[in-house]
């Protein structure tokens, strides 16, 4: 049975990671507020992890993502944009619109690295919580 993704999910504490991924959202908000839409994805990647530290928030960037294959791990060139306190994956995007192209990205980025939780994250758009995409499997 496959995993389905899910816009959220409820555990015992309500949703999965919820206090980090607003944090997240929030710097990502903030980049936004600052530039507004229209520039190319490494200039928000930039300043989104330097929001990020100037928040205090642990992450790591474009982190490698080997795909393990009868127990040896391969370098297929999966590259995650950022990794949030080993507890989120953040995909950022400048994009007219995310698609499914996208979520299915994600989604194989946390079935590969067994995180939880992803968020998809698009600039692009003229209000950021319209291109923001929160994936759990």
């Amino acid at each position: 049975m496959q995993n389905k993704p899910q816009r959220h999910r409820d555990t015992e504490k309500g949703i999965l990671h919820k206090e980090l991924t607003n944090r997240i959202i929030a710097s990502a908000i903030e980049v936004h507020r600052t530039l507004g839409p229209g520039l190319l994805e490494s200039a928000y990647e930039e300043c989104f992890c330097h929001e990020l530290y100037t928040q205090g928030i642990s992450f790591e960037r474009q982190k490698p993502l080997p795909l393990k294959y009868k127990e040896i791990n391969l370098d297929c060139g999966y590259r995650m944009d950022i990794v949030v306190d080993n507890m989120v994956i953040v995909e950022l995007k400048c994009v007219d619109k995310i698609t499914v192209v996208h979520e299915a990205q994600v989604l194989t980025y946390l079935r590969l690295s067994h995180i939880k939780v992803g968020l998809i994250i698009n600039f692009y758009t003229d209000v950021l919580k319209n291109g923001i995409k929160r994936l759990v499997l």
